[in-house]
């Protein structure tokens, strides 16, 4: 009985002292079908801590949520934001330098920073249902001066990374006539949702036959679904790339643990799961190669992507513009 109460004891004690990570990510990351169930699972593995997966519904809203919370937020890492947001993220005060040396991210544009870490990246693209459209736009010059009863799904900028990646896309081929191109456009716009899993469910439900996404997604439905039925349309312009991050908070309760996260991030354990639970490109080796669906996927003859400063400096403004030209009988 006193070996029992001691062996109890020493467990409570262990379990009191164990360490808790909490990340802050969207949904989709931590979904049941997401990569966060199986990162969790292998991280936790490595560093006898708990990782507390926090879900907003996108990257625009985790942002927002953090200047909200401030310094009181209860986040140690951050994950989910992506280059766009990177200017605004630093300016907020509450992140800090990651200090690693990553030398095994390779990501389009050799992207690096001292404070956020990529974990994947994947190029923006219009996805359709080739059962329903047998002519999908072959530029966004074609999405936007199409035929406004094929409607599209898309996300909106002001919660969403893919839908800020769209404004940007637009504004990059359009610049100051941006608002004339999101004028045409709104008429075949079915909704804006507010992050990419709801404007997602509503095309794979067939409610709308296009939907904004990625060049990747069409690699789900033929690795899981075994279907080509949904594919992405090549864009003649190029398409806008979506690089994500990680980043330590200032106030993380144990940084140190926070730093081993984001070393586990870039290793083969982590990056072997991105391509199918969140079918974007890994960030840095895999430990195997992609599925052969990969090979079939668009592939970008040009990339878009803006600095983050511009985006800071301007993305208010833009998002204004998108407004009153949404807004426009």
């Amino acid at each position: 009985m006193f070996a029992a109460a001691a062996a109890l004891s020493l467990s409570t004690v262990a379990h009191a002292q164990q360490k808790t990570l909490t990340v802050y990510t969207y949904e989709s990351f931590i979904s049941e079908w997401g990569p966060g169930p199986k990162v969790k699972e292998a991280f936790e593995k490595t560093c006898a801590c708990n990782v507390n997966f926090v879900g907003v519904a996108d990257g625009v809203a985790l942002l927002t949520r953090l200047k909200l919370e401030g310094q009181d937020t209860d986040a140690d890492l951050a994950l989910g934001l992506d280059t766009n947001l990177v200017s605004e993220a630093k300016a907020t005060g509450l992140f800090e330098a990651h200090g690693l040396h990553l030398a095994a991210i390779k990501v389009p544009g050799s992207y690096s920073d001292d404070t956020f870490v990529p974990y994947d990246y994947g190029h923006f693209a219009v996805v359709y249902d080739t059962a329903v459209m047998k002519n999908p736009p072959k530029s966004l010059k074609e999405l936007v001066e199409g035929d406004p009863s094929q409607k599209i799904a898309i996300e909106d900028p002001r919660t969403s990374t893919p839908g800020l990646g769209l404004l940007l896309w637009v504004k990059s081929v359009y610049g100051d006539k941006a608002p004339e191109a999101w004028a045409k456009l709104k008429n075949r716009i079915l909704t804006v949702a507010p992050g990419w899993s709801e404007a997602y469910g509503l095309f794979t439900k067939g409610e709308v036959p296009m939907v904004f996404s990625y060049t990747t997604s069409p690699a789900y439905h033929m690795v899981e679904e075994k279907t080509e039925r949904y594919q992405a349309a090549s864009f003649s312009e190029g398409h806008y790339i979506q690089i994500e991050v990680a980043g330590i908070l200032k106030g993380a309760s144990d940084k140190q643990l926070a730093r081993e996260f984001l070393k586990f991030m870039v290793s083969p354990a982590f990056q072997d799961v991105i391509p199918t639970t969140n079918w974007m490109m890994p960030a840095a080796e895999t430990s195997s190669p992609l599925p052969d669906a990969f090979d079939k996927l668009v592939q970008p003859q040009k990339t878009f992507l803006m600095g983050s400063d511009e985006v800071a400096k301007n993305r208010q403004a833009w998002i204004d513009e998108w407004l009153n030209a949404m807004s426009m009988n």
